[in-house]
């Protein structure tokens, strides 16, 4: 399909684009502000005249986030929103709400290539990468569903995002724009299970925006059997490109460790991991495992994950445990999953 998704335009390109068909220049900006508002159904803008919204019609994709479903937890308020976009892929999006306010993880591609076996959206395949603009449009959307501003957002859902490099960094350029979201990209956190080219590209953009590498593992077999990465990059490449992205931007890198019963949870791993890891700027986000159907992990005793936390911070490593959200919807991390059209969810 040669038409744009309509939140992949720019306020530039909405110019050229009034200019080109003889609109009022200003119509430009009454539109991108709906737009950025999570707006993708041109009924509702209502002062735009109805010749111009046909027009948009005519040469944009329109309606393609629709809300195939909301769930809400009755433990947490998180809420995820099942998304379908224009070609029938589908997607999910999470709110959470935390004391500093909302929080969103997007996903940045409908499936995922990773084939981490620890994770849901893994065992339906692939479907495709996402546009800038449906990467926005799951802020943008679920912010004016939420009906309130959401002050953070995590590139954590479904998808690697250092697999969709450009259109992340797009994404982000989106989100930064004092006319749309206007979202500080310290407030943006991307997470990549560890392409490591790609670390260093990003790097070199000495953005803001914060990195998380998804690490769980303290050696290069086990990490090879939970995550198919590690038989392209071993842990000495990745480690190596952490410690380039920390010298280069100077900025904090988190690590974040899975925690499953009886496979990398005992002593012996935490040891391990301060060892691999030794002094850094740098910190691990532990995650007691989330279970779903099918799965052959178990989430690890919380007195294993204690004891794993003391071990790290008594060899110097900062360690916090993640606040695991909205697991009876099946939207905590590792649970999302995705499904294509005609598929029954």
């Amino acid at each position: 399909m040669n038409r744009k998704f309509c939140l992949d335009l720019t306020k530039e390109e909405l110019d050229v684009w009034c200019h080109e068909n003889g609109i009022q220049s200003y119509r430009a900006g009454q539109i991108y502000k709906w737009l950025s508002s999570g707006v993708t159904d041109t009924s509702d803008m209502n002062n735009v005249p109805a010749a111009v919204r046909a027009k948009l019609e005519e040469s944009f994709i329109f309606g393609g986030l629709k809300i195939r479903q909301k769930l809400v937890s009755e433990i947490d308020g998180t809420t995820k929103f099942v998304y379908e976009l224009y070609d029938g892929n589908i997607i999910e999006t999470v709110v959470m709400r935390y004391k500093t306010g909302l929080s969103v993880c997007i996903s940045s591609q409908a499936g995922c290539k990773m084939g981490c076996t620890f994770c849901a959206s893994a065992k339906l395949g692939f479907g495709r990468s996402l546009s800038s603009g449906e990467m926005f449009a799951q802020v943008a959307v679920s912010q004016r569903n939420m009906g309130e501003r959401i002050r953070s957002v995590v590139v954590m859902g479904i998808g690697e995002p250092f697999d969709n490099f450009d259109a992340v960094m797009d994404f982000v350029k989106l989100a930064n724009n004092p006319e749309g979201l206007n979202l500080g990209a310290r407030h943006i956190t991307i997470s990549t299970c560890g392409l490591v080219p790609m670390i260093d590209k990003f790097a070199e953009l000495d953005l803001q925006v914060n990195l998380s590498v998804s690490l769980h593992a303290p050696e290069n077999e086990l990490r090879k059997k939970l995550m198919p990465i590690a038989r392209r990059y071993d842990l000495d490449e990745l480690m190596a490109a952490c410690r380039r992205y920390v010298a280069r931007t100077n900025r904090r890198l988190t690590f974040e460790y899975s925690l499953f019963a009886g496979v990398n949870d005992t002593p012996a791993h935490a040891e391990m991991l301060v060892k691999l890891l030794g002094k850094g700027l740098w910190h691990v986000n532990l995650i007691a495992a989330n279970e779903f159907p099918g799965s052959d992990y178990h989430t690890s005793p919380k007195q294993n994950v204690r004891r794993f936390q003391e071990i790290l911070e008594s060899g110097g490593i900062n360690a916090t445990l993640r606040r695991e959200m909205g697991t009876d919807i099946m939207a905590a991390c590792g649970q999302l999953r995705r499904g294509m059209e005609n598929k029954d969810k």
